[in-house]
């Protein structure tokens, strides 16, 4: 069964070990260490199944808006609905806070990324020229009114 709930530090060692597996440029740990201790404005939330931690997300709450700035789910929990289940815990997250939108960046090339955004409300707005710089790659800009 999957379990979301709010990150601590001590979930730092296995957030980061799932931030190096999925991205090309990873977040540092010592990064992703003030997130979850340091910055007021961050909710990191973890998903767990049977007590292992195979994803998470995070996001920032600035004035009225949410910016979600990262979620990764394990390989080998991919396609199970776990990243669904934190986008949405996410986004329940930010109504509570009173949010009234919420943002995203995500790579042009990552279909199964837009498409989850896309089925939870979010619609392309801009792109970010040449982005994400390991790749050049563009990110485009995805917005969702939460009201």
């Amino acid at each position: 069964m999957l379990t979301i709930r709010r990150a601590i530090f001590d979930d730092l060692d296995k957030i980061a070990a799932i931030e190096k597996e999925c991205f090309t440029t990873p977040w540092s740990e010592a990064s992703l260490g003030t997130e979850l201790t340091l910055n007021a404005l961050a909710r990191y939330f973890v998903a767990e199944i049977s007590g292992e931690i195979v994803g998470y997300g995070g996001m920032w709450v600035i004035a009225d808006e949410a910016h979600i700035t990262n979620i990764a789910v394990s390989s080998n929990y991919r396609r199970q609905g776990v990243a669904r289940g934190i986008l949405h815990k996410l986004l329940d997250t930010a109504k509570k806070e009173r949010c009234k939108a919420a943002t995203l960046e995500v790579r042009v090339g990552n279909t199964q990324a837009r498409r989850l955004y896309e089925d939870s409300g979010f619609a392309p707005v801009g792109i970010r020229p040449k982005y994400y710089y390991d790749t050049n790659e563009d990110a485009l800009i995805m917005w969702c009114v939460l009201e």
